[in-house]
């Protein structure tokens, strides 16, 4: 029996709300160049697999690499042709203006066809991309050889076309020679209201007065407003209208021979039309994504499968987004953060007072997975960590759902449960204030529940809590820690910044003593700190000791980094250097065994010629090249091509 490949559930569709995901969307839609683009930007999603995410990091990258060396793709001319390409390969005839909107999508696609010959020869994945693209615009010469920008058929667009053009031109000639001649007619002058022909539609016409209807033969086309005038087409001229009307048909058949036989032409390039319209539209993608890495300083980050998330310097990419737009009054930056989970903890348990800045560390790790997830480099410093998610589930903000009455508290129950019942290895999840809402000492036990079952599932999760009781969760399970979110006492503000490894302090002593609580009061405070000191000793030595211990895991991963970003350098450098020893034995073979009729490229003039002789003594070869011949060394000889 055979096994049924399961589509991967969607992302969870709460937690990209709650994220702001369609933002970044958004932002990401504004770099690109095309209405194609733009769509492929707002629909963006996760993908699956992990070797489909790395595949477009690196072509991103690629792209990155070719704007800062100025080779940035011809935008301009993409349109989405494919319905109206399909409709042509079935007999379809298609307009004028369809046609020209055709025929710059495929001017595009010869456009797109040189870019890839001109692209640096590192940039492989971007040439493989566009390996497919065929160069259509031959066609495209030809709907504009007969079409013109306002959509008008050209009398070169048929022979026969521009025959019955030619007599639809005598003939308007005759017309206006005969209008010529009535109006010289003083008798006729005498019974006009002014002294000159108006056309009505297709038709030469006179303003006769309405008394002298008689005295002019001929068909009446209409009548002025004050009915005292009206517009009489003489009968003269009537006769000559209805053989234009004639070769007007003609004509107008003609037309639609020429549109058929160019809809036929586009027809016949149908499919890699519009093979070529979904390939440059990922690759408009492709485009913004990289301009958006290089407005924003962003890197690819390095993707895993087994659970290992390290967000070197991360910054939410929104909120640099709105410190660009609009400025705070204070001159304030987006502090980067360094996040960690699965290298020795599953389980990252956040406290610090309530403006510290907990919820901007949740919101900007699940950002920066999701982006990574959606092949997007990442606003992170070198050799981030992420790992490919099955589901990241969040519950973040202060949610009430007003439609079933649930209070906060409840409200926050509900999604847990539902982010515990989907949960599971691969999974990232992210609390904000667990335990808030309740009394402390049941929303603590019930946080201890919920991190427990976290931890039972294999999950990584990030939790932020003010609850002290759960400070404590980490020192008891070997797959959490603890972090911290800074907080500046002397300016009364935080910082922002994560320590792992430690637990928020409230500060709440300090902070009372520079907002000028009472001395009494403080003392007071004082003494009942130092009877719970006793209590809490053990607890502040084993903090220390978890400390050290973080800040040398910290520092042997940043040197395992090193070591790693070393060895890769070093790696690549050896391949480029047995390719080049490999490209100069294959060069010294082929200029050992030049003989005479053989075709090689001289550098000196960088074209191709005959080999006529090869003096091995003097390391020589006489090329033919051109009309003339040359002796050159053997060290500027080349294969062909």
């Amino acid at each position: 029996m055979t096994a049924v490949e399961v589509e991967p559930p969607p992302m969870d569709a709460h937690t990209l709300e709650l994220l702001q995901f369609d933002k970044v969307r958004e932002l990401l839609a504004g770099y690109a160049a095309s209405a194609l683009g733009r769509d492929l930007a707002r629909g963006l999603e996760p993908l699956p697999d992990p070797d489909a995410v790395r595949a477009e990091i690196r072509l991103v990258t690629e792209m990155s690499a070719a704007l800062g060396l100025g080779q940035a793709p011809p935008f301009g001319g993409l349109n989405d042709v494919r319905l109206l390409a399909r409709r042509a390969a079935i007999g379809t005839m298609l307009t004028a203006e369809q046609l020209l909107e055709v025929a710059d999508t495929l001017a595009y696609t010869g456009a797109m066809y040189r870019y890839r010959m001109r692209l640096a020869e590192h940039l492989t994945g971007l040439i493989d991309h566009l390996a497919g693209i065929e160069d259509l615009g031959l066609v495209a010469k030809t709907i504009s050889g007969c079409i013109d920008t306002r959509g008008h058929v050209l009398d070169m667009a048929s022979r026969d076309l521009a025959a019955v053009r030619q007599l639809l031109a005598d003939l308007d000639e005759k017309v206006k020679h005969e209008v010529r001649r009535l109006l010289a007619n003083p008798e006729l002058r005498k019974i006009l209201s002014y002294p000159n022909a108006t056309i009505h539609g297709d038709h030469y016409v006179l303003p006769v007065s309405v008394n002298h209807r008689h005295k002019v033969p001929g068909v009446v086309h209409r009548v002025s407003g004050t009915g005292e005038t009206i517009f009489v087409e003489p009968a003269s001229i009537a006769n000559l209208s209805a053989e234009r009307v004639a070769l007007k048909a003609d004509e107008d058949r003609e037309v639609k021979r020429v549109l058929r036989r160019l809809s036929a032409e586009v027809g016949k390039v149908a499919k890699p039309l519009a093979y070529s319209v979904e390939v440059l539209a990922k690759l408009d993608l492709v485009t913004a994504k990289a301009r958006y890495s290089r407005d924003f300083n962003m890197d690819p980050p390095d993707v895993n499968v087994e659970g290992r998330l390290w967000l070197r310097q991360a910054r939410h990419p929104l909120l640099e987004h709105l410190f660009r737009t609009d400025p705070p009054a204070d001159s304030r930056k987006v502090m980067p953060i360094d996040v960690r989970l699965g290298h020795g903890f599953n389980l990252l348990v956040v406290t610090g007072p309530n403006t510290g800045g907990k919820t901007v560390t949740l919101k900007t790790t699940g950002l920066l997975c999701l982006m990574a997830q959606c092949g997007l480099h990442i606003p992170a410093g070198e050799g981030s960590q992420v790992p490919l998610f099955r589901h990241i589930l969040s519950d973040i903000g202060d949610e009430q759902s007003l439609e079933q009455s649930l209070s906060t508290f409840s409200s926050h129950v509900t999604r847990i449960a539902a982010i515990l019942r989907t949960a599971d290895a691969d999974s990232l999840v992210l609390l904000d204030e667990l335990g808030a809402g309740t009394d402390p000492t049941e929303g603590a036990a019930l946080g201890r529940a919920i991190l427990d079952e976290l931890d039972r599932l294999g999950c990584r999760a990030i939790v932020t809590t003010h609850l002290g009781d759960l400070k404590t969760y980490a020192f008891n399970n070997d797959r959490a820690e603890n972090g911290a979110v800074e907080f500046d006492t002397e300016t009364l503000r935080p910082t922002y910044r994560l320590l792992i490894g430690q637990y928020g302090m409230s500060n709440a002593l300090k902070i009372a003593r520079r907002l000028k609580l009472p001395k009494a009061v403080l003392q007071k405070a004082h003494k009942y700190l130092k009877r719970r000191k006793g209590k809490t000793g053990e607890l502040a030595r084993l903090q220390e000791l978890r400390e050290e211990a973080e800040k040398a895991k910290e520092a042997a991963l940043a040197a395992a980094h090193e070591s790693a970003r070393e060895k890769e350098a070093f790696e690549r450098r050896k391949a480029e250097l047995d390719r080049e020893a490999e490209a100069a034995g294959q060069l010294q073979q082929l200029r050992a065994a030049l003989k005479p009729g053989d075709v090689v490229r001289v550098s000196r003039f960088d074209k191709t010629g005959k080999v006529v002789r090869v003096d091995g003594k003097k390391q020589t070869v006489t090329v033919g090249v051109g009309i003339g011949q040359w002796e050159v060394p053997f060290d500027e000889i080349f294969p062909p091509g």
